[in-house]
């Protein structure tokens, strides 16, 4: 054993290191290879150890054991001798108990980040670090770090038999000390060093080792709002979400980050003043590049400290909180990056991923898909999720790439992937995952959303899973989305041969709980931004996005739009930089911001325009025929049955001076919205005053009313009580 631990190969460091009797006599063995002398405190004082090997192997033999735990006495190497105390790690018993490594192996350990990780905890009433990891491939596992030399046999850890569960308490070391794991391959010898997986604190990237945690003194105070949110009637409330991407919404003038704490300050009033009821953060998981926004994540237990502290993140929510905004963020469970310092061959295995990359590469992101068939990591993924909703009071994730998950040949060619065992190309292990963690959510955190970003026809996405679904709350509705932007886009004289696709998504809309989406995704890499996909020139931009943003925010579903579409930014958006907000000192573009934040207000207020938004008992048809002129029009309702609002939208630049539209019940209707207003910076034709039905039948209604209808523009109407 002498050997393989001067080798870093010691794989029980147990059976050698710390007490042990040895005929009728207690042995203490320690390995200092960088200290003079070594002394060990007995009932009788500090006595000397033996240095049994030149490299730093100290022996105390004696007839009577040290007290538990025994303290060293240690003088140091170096420019000048410095003596010290400390305890010895291998006088400390493991604490991980066998219940939890058992729920470990078989997937269900929801808070694995509470055992495996690093954690500051009390062992035998010593104050330290405990560190544990998964790596059941390894010869040998080390913590390393500035409090060693970076040495891979000053600690190595013990394993916990067939769990593959590796552990280490390191008495009196101090929260905030930098560490990594280094672990030696069993087959191949091979020295990796890697990442924690469940660290919780990373040094600022490029660095990448991890940083041992304090426990958070973070006082929260948002129980109300916690409290109003296990009972909140979600399908029935207004949801509207302004996406963020935190370093990229607005920075200092030098370019630095605003951090977790000024986003409250500032972010915080504006979305209040814009009348959305969430944010939603693109991943503020810990990642190495800032051009993955996120998305290649390699901390999925911590926060990026580029913002700031896991304490900065928890004021920033309950700051949200108190003001009565949720807070949702994106989560990504399909991939992870190949960086070697991470998840990547943790072990010198495939041991996150599939061996085969007909399972585990994707090919399009050049990353590794997860393998959510093996129990260990269902249970890593799991317990992310967990960790962001419980430790951070997170009110929903947003699931990326959910479609990529689900198929095994999701952007492959023939050849280039294998079947499940039924010969299908669903990926079994990934569905039963997702269900799973939509048990979880739903289960442990009442009134969490989860959203899932799925753009395909896969069923019952946004159903519970008792009745086979797959148990998201909402699914993003890409079809919906893709079909708006597709006929914006159109010229609009040639828009009278499109208008299916404004129609078409009524087929459907109600087989999910949807939501609206106009994402980061649609205004990067080359897309465009909302602006820029318009046709015409820029009045007609402009009044084309006021109407897109008008038919979203009145068509059923829930409601979802990235920062800087609100005011119309025209150029892409760039993570590098912040947005253009001295746009807002031209008129166009704040009337398009004033516009958002009416229809916002409009949306969260008026009943009919978001308690059925998933019903469709909430949406009628007042005219979906009128190609030739591209215009429809319908009716969005309450839960009551009788409130109601009507919408007409015009798709052309050409005004429609007495156009007839029915309606539902006689009466004086009035004009509450409209997108073609000169405080949006449109043309300000529209309807003033009340206009009277009359008794005329029109579009199968006993009423109707005659209207202007403004070019490019979309108007709303209430029926005005007596």
């Amino acid at each position: 054993m002498q050997n393989a631990l001067l080798d870093a190969r010691l794989h029980d460091p147990y059976a050698y290191l710390g007490l042990h009797r040895e005929q009728g006599q207690t042995l203490v063995r320690v390995f200092r290879p960088y200290d003079v002398q070594v002394w060990i405190r007995t009932a009788t004082g500090f006595e000397p150890m033996q240095r049994i090997h030149p490299d730093g192997i100290f022996e105390w033999r004696g007839d009577t054991s040290p007290a538990m735990p025994y303290r060293l006495r240690i003088e140091k190497k170096g420019e000048r001798h410095i003596v010290y105390e400390l305890f010895d790690p291998y006088a400390f018993a493991p604490q991980i108990s066998d219940h939890d490594l058992y729920l470990f192996n078989e997937g269900k350990l929801w808070q694995t980040y509470r055992t495996l990780g690093a954690h500051s905890v009390s062992n035998a009433g010593v104050n330290g670090i405990r560190f544990a990891v998964w790596a059941p491939n390894a010869e040998r596992v080390s913590v390393v770090g500035d409090f060693n030399r970076w040495d891979g046999r000053m600690h190595p850890m013990h394993v916990h038999h067939a769990s593959g569960v590796w552990e280490l308490f390191i008495p009196e070391l101090p929260p905030g000390s930098l560490y990594k794991l280094e672990i030696r391959n069993r087959a191949s010898g091979e020295i990796l060093i890697k990442t924690d997986p469940y660290a919780q604190r990373f040094e600022l990237r490029p660095q990448t080792a991890a940083l041992a945690p304090a426990d958070s003194g973070f006082d929260w105070q948002d129980a109300a709002w916690m409290t109003h949110r296990e009972n909140w009637d979600w399908l029935h409330a207004p949801l509207n979400i302004f996406e963020i991407h935190a370093g990229s919404w607005k920075r200092h003038p030098d370019g630095r980050f605003y951090s977790y704490r000024e986003l409250a300050q500032h972010l915080l009033p504006y979305v209040l003043e814009m009348g959305y009821t969430h944010i939603e953060l693109m991943p503020v998981s810990e990642h190495p590049l800032d051009e993955s926004w996120g998305y290649q994540t390699t901390g999925y237990f911590a926060v990026t400290s580029r913002y700031g502290s896991a304490d900065d993140f928890r004021f920033f929510v309950d700051a949200c909180h108190q003001a009565g905004i949720g807070v949702i963020l994106d989560w990504v469970p399909a991939h992870f990056p190949q960086d070697t310092f991470a998840l990547a061959r943790f072990d010198g295995t495939a041991l996150y991923e599939h061996e085969d990359p007909r399972l585990g590469f994707h090919q399009d992101w050049g990353t590794y898909i997860f393998n959510f068939g093996r129990n260990e990591v269902k249970s890593f993924l799991l317990s992310s999720a967990h960790y962001w909703l419980s430790e951070f009071h997170l009110d929903g994730l947003r699931v990326d790439a959910v479609a990529s998950m689900l198929y095994l040949d999701y952007s492959r060619k023939e050849g280039e992937w294998l079947p499940n065992k039924y010969g299908g190309r669903e990926n079994l292990e990934a569905i039963d995952f997702l269900r799973d963690l939509n048990v979880m959510v739903h289960g442990e955190f009442p009134g969490a959303l989860t959203l899932a970003e799925e753009s395909t026809a896969w069923p019952a996405v946004s159903r519970p899973t008792y009745v086979g679904g797959l148990g998201f709350s909402m699914k993003w509705n890409m079809g919906w989305m893709h079909d708006s932007l597709s006929y914006m886009q159109q010229d609009p004289v040639y828009r009278r041969y499109h208008h299916d696709l404004l129609t078409f998504s009524q087929l459907y809309a109600y087989s999910e709980n949807f939501v609206l989406p106009f994402s980061h995704d649609e205004v990067v890499h080359g897309k465009g931004s909302l602006f820029n996909k318009m046709p015409g020139d820029d009045w007609q931009k402009f009044a084309n996005v006021r109407l897109l943003l008008a038919y979203q925010m009145t068509w059923p579903g829930k409601k979802l739009n990235f920062m800087g579409n609100e005011f119309a930014q025209q150029r892409e958006w760039r993570v590098s930089a912040e947005l253009d907000w001295g746009l807002l000192q031209q008129s166009p573009h704040a009337g398009a911001q004033a516009l958002q934040r009416d229809l916002n207000h409009c949306y969260k207020n008026i009943p009919a325009l978001h308690q059925l938004d998933f019903a469709a008992e909430g949406f009628q048809w007042i005219g979906c025929q009128d190609a030739e002129q591209s215009i429809i029009s319908y009716l969005r309702r309450a839960k009551d049955g009788s409130s109601f609002v009507l919408i007409v939208l015009n798709f052309t630049p050409v005004p429609r001076i007495g156009y007839r539209i029915g309606v539902p019940a006689g009466g004086m209707y009035r004009e509450i919205f409209n997108s073609d207003s000169a405080y949006y910076g449109g043309s300000n034709m529209g309807n003033l005053g009340n206009i009277a039905s009359v008794q005329m039948p029109w579009m199968g209604f006993a009423d109707s009313i005659a209207i202007t209808l403004p070019p490019l523009a979309g108007v709303v109407f209430s029926l005005q009580q007596p």
